[in-house]
């Protein structure tokens, strides 16, 4: 395909252009897919030298290093403290000892059971006190994972805290020998409120982060292997790893109670349609209203924007619920309809397909924009007014003007929150749930996937899955997993094409 030059691609017509980015885009794949590989390789590379250069050194440490450093690898701190740095070496041999103790005492238990997850379930025993039968619990599948897991991260942490006394001897013993002095424990101290502040301040957050956050992700994903639910609960009966199995039900076309895959690709389908006009109907409607609002000559703007903000002051709770009485066959739309003899019978609202996913689309543009009215009331006045009377002199018209300067502005201001928002809406759960609670039913769904309706989105599914009498706790995981892609890859694509992150000097 032949390149054109800058000069060149200006000169061609608004369609070849587009053709040409086109066909600029499909060529440019191959490429793409191989600097992607090599950039997997590289990472790759680098992860294994990585841990090759891990393992060397500590060798070499112990190698060459004095009895202080050697005794250090088995009693953690005692090079700091033989080497006058007291209070590293206490909170490393205070963290071993933790770490043993817990070890021997629970520990050991939980990583033991963690590959079966438990060995014994409950039983009846016959209680010669009370003359009858009582059940007797033994191992806890839910505790044995959630602990299993909890101690593994334990086991991380004490191999990285392990690591981090190691490098600490060596580099003591390199500063000792050049006839420098180490850090004393005043100068850790002064330290941790001077040059390392930002540490201090951050091992809070970053330790809530990790038990918070990190540790539940990777709890829910274990979920995903396993066949923990309502039946399987881990107390009354024990559940056990399946492997792969919950994602090949999730991913094997068929018919059958156990095809999940096309009833998950109808509800993906539907969350992002509802994603894609919930935000961009608010995002350029409420753009809209704010420029109405915001144009010379409108008198009483702060009622119009007041008016506007009321829907924000209601809880949803309360509104969206009253609205969705307010449609439904027997609520006060249908009976004005009637009363006033437009209609014969009852609008289905909520019972028809097509009607209930148009009608949380609208009710939703009435919720989301007020938001973006407040949010662009900002930015438009902030943008040069300059620049609209050039353009004016040069002849360009209210939609050129448009087109050109708000939205080009809009856009790079809003860009991340027009992102977020995106997102935030695949995970509208308060629109969908309490209008609709995801209605109308959708009888084509697989038996397995529990009552899934046609306005359901992922997330209103998962929450239908996780309550009830036969919650499937494992598939909620598996789609848990599959959101997490989904808006991974959609965030990357988006963000890496934004004009935020693109074109910042255009709008200096």
């Amino acid at each position: 395909m032949r390149k054109y030059s800058d000069l060149e691609y200006l000169k061609l017509p608004k369609h070849k252009r587009l053709l040409y980015k086109i066909a600029v885009f499909f060529t440019s794949i191959p490429t793409k897919i191989k600097n992607f590989g090599l950039k997997v390789y590289n990472y790759i590379k680098k992860i294994v030298l990585g841990i090759k250069d891990f393992f060397v050194n500590i060798v070499m440490t112990f190698i060459k290093g004095d009895y202080k450093t050697k005794i250090s690898y088995v009693i953690m701190g005692f090079g700091n403290i033989t080497r006058g740095q007291i209070i590293r070496g206490v909170f490393f041999f205070v963290f071993e000892a933790i770490f043993i103790f817990y070890m021997i005492t629970t520990g050991g238990k939980w990583l033991s059971l963690l590959p079966s997850l438990g060995l014994q379930g409950p039983e009846e025993v016959y209680d010669e006190t009370l003359d009858t039968f009582v059940t007797v619990y033994h191992d806890n599948s839910f505790k044995i994972l959630l602990y299993g897991v909890l101690t593994l991260f334990f086991v991380i942490a004490f191999i990285y805290t392990w690591y981090i006394n190691i490098k600490q001897n060596r580099i003591a013993e390199q500063i000792l020998a050049t006839g420098k002095k180490i850090k004393s424990d005043k100068d850790d101290l002064h330290s941790m409120v001077d040059d390392q502040f930002h540490k201090t301040l951050l091992a809070l957050p970053i330790t809530g982060i990790v038990i918070f956050t990190v540790f539940p992700m990777v709890f829910m994903i274990l979920v995903a292997f396993t066949n923990y639910s309502a039946e399987f609960n881990g107390f009354s009966k024990l559940f056990t790893w399946v492997g792969w199995e919950n994602f090949n039900k999730l991913f094997t076309f068929g018919t059958g109670v156990n095809s999940l895959s096309a009833t998950f690709g109808e509800v993906l389908t539907w969350t992002l349609i509802w994603a894609f006009f919930a935000t961009f109907s608010n995002y350029f409607l409420g753009m809209l209203v704010a420029i109405m609002i915001n144009k010379k000559g409108i008198r009483f703007k702060k009622l119009w924007r007041t008016v506007l903000v009321m829907t924000i002051a209601i809880p949803q709770f309360i509104s969206l619920l009253y609205v969705s009485k307010m449609f439904s066959k027997s609520g006060l739309v249908n009976g004005m309809l009637q009363s006033l003899g437009w209609i014969d019978t009852a609008i289905p609202f909520w019972e028809n397909k097509t009607l209930a996913r148009v009608m949380v689309i609208v009710i939703n543009i009435w919720i989301g924009i007020p938001y973006l009215m407040l949010i662009a009331s900002g930015i438009l006045m902030n943008i040069p007014q300059d620049l609209y009377e050039s353009a004016k002199i040069d002849g360009a018209n209210a939609f050129k003007q448009y087109t050109k300067i708000t939205l080009p502005y809009m856009l790079f201001v809003t860009g991340p929150y027009l992102l977020t928002s995106f997102i935030s809406n695949m995970n509208n759960f308060n629109v969908i749930y309490l209008l609709t609670t995801g209605n109308p039913t959708n009888p084509n769904a697989t038996s397995s996937a529990g009552s899934v309706g046609f306005t359901d989105l992922l997330v209103t599914w998962l929450f239908k899955i996780t309550t009830g009498a036969e919650s499937q706790y494992y598939l909620a995981s598996v789609i848990g997993i599959m959101i997490f892609i989904v808006v991974s890859v959609i965030s990357l694509i988006v963000y890496s094409l934004m004009p935020s992150t693109r074109n910042e000097e255009d709008f200096q």
